[in-house]
């Protein structure tokens, strides 16, 4: 599948930057609308919402001639019943 050696590395970053702690990736925003996408994430990157740009989570699911592509941005959520 592609992208998943790089999603691996990126987890192992991640748990190494945050020991011991576990989370969750919480969907701040989905669309099907590939320009409204961008603009939010334009907007999120600009206003500095977020202190590390490595707790967000881009994703493009793709469509079928069924189903419509997807747009979606995660945030990594720490769990906080861990010491």
């Amino acid at each position: 599948m592609p992208g998943q050696r790089k999603r691996k590395r990126e987890a192992a970053r991640r748990a190494a930057a945050y020991p011991g702690r576990a989370g969750r990736w919480e969907v701040v925003f989905e669309t099907q609308d590939e320009a409204e996408w961008q603009a939010y994430v334009r907007r999120v990157r600009d206003s500095r919402e977020t202190a590390d740009p490595s707790e967000l989570r881009l994703d493009t699911l793709c469509g079928r001639s069924v189903q419509p592509t997807t747009y979606r941005l995660s945030r990594f959520v720490p769990c906080d019943d861990h010491p």
